[in-house]
């Protein structure tokens, strides 16, 4: 049997358990969507937003890309988040990085790694925004440690600075930005900043006429 082939029959085999449960499970998913958060991870397989917190489908509105980041010129990013924040209105965004994470650790480095490298500039811009802090810690894993909860705290700012999130927090006071880091060694998510609706960041990327 093919790999892929046993992906459709694990597939099969979860749909027959599940109306197995709760035989109105799938009509109510596919005519409902009202997640109460956006998640914003990295597209590191070993991090699933569902399993690794417990929801169901249906839960959690889900965009991951490498190294979770929320550039203002990703397009892809911004129609999620708009999406979610203008239309499913949710109340929470989760940014979440975990620890080890292979875009931050290729960031830190002057390594060429092709089209990527596009990427990795703006983690790389992180990394010059606390290079005072992050050079005075001592051993490597500790250095992307702490750069992995910077990074989450840059994009969870990165968020506070759209005009969508803002015009949701004039008008509807939500909603509320977490960032959050996974261990892979022990499975557990580390909140490492927060801003709540309505923070007000510095004045020069504050909108006046939403």
């Amino acid at each position: 049997m093919k790999a892929y082939e046993k992906l459709l029959l694990e597939n099969k085999a979860w749909a027959k358990e599940k109306i197995e449960d709760d035989d109105q499970f799938f009509e109510r998913l596919a005519n409902l969507q009202t997640p109460e958060f956006l998640w914003i991870g990295c597209s590191d397989s070993r991090v699933p937003a569902n399993e690794i917190t417990g929801t169901k489908p249906g839960e959690i509105f889900v965009h991951r890309n490498i190294a979770n980041m929320v550039v203002n010129t990703d397009l892809n990013l911004l129609s999620v988040l708009q999406y979610a924040v203008e239309v499913l209105k949710v109340k929470h965004i989760i940014v979440c990085g975990h620890y080890g994470c292979g875009g931050v650790k290729a960031a830190m480095t002057n390594h060429h790694y092709g089209i990527i490298n596009k990427w990795l500039r703006n983690i790389k811009d992180v990394y010059r925004f606390h290079r005072e802090e992050v050079d005075d810690i001592k051993t490597e894993e500790a250095r992307l440690n702490r750069m992995v909860e910077l990074n989450v705290q840059e994009q969870v700012m990165n968020l506070a600075k759209t005009s969508i999130v803002q015009k949701a927090w004039k008008h509807a006071q939500l909603p509320h930005i977490h960032g959050w880091v996974y261990d892979l060694h022990d499975g557990i998510i580390k909140p490492v900043f927060e801003m709540l609706a309505g923070t007000h960041i510095d004045p020069i990327y504050e909108f006046d006429d939403l």
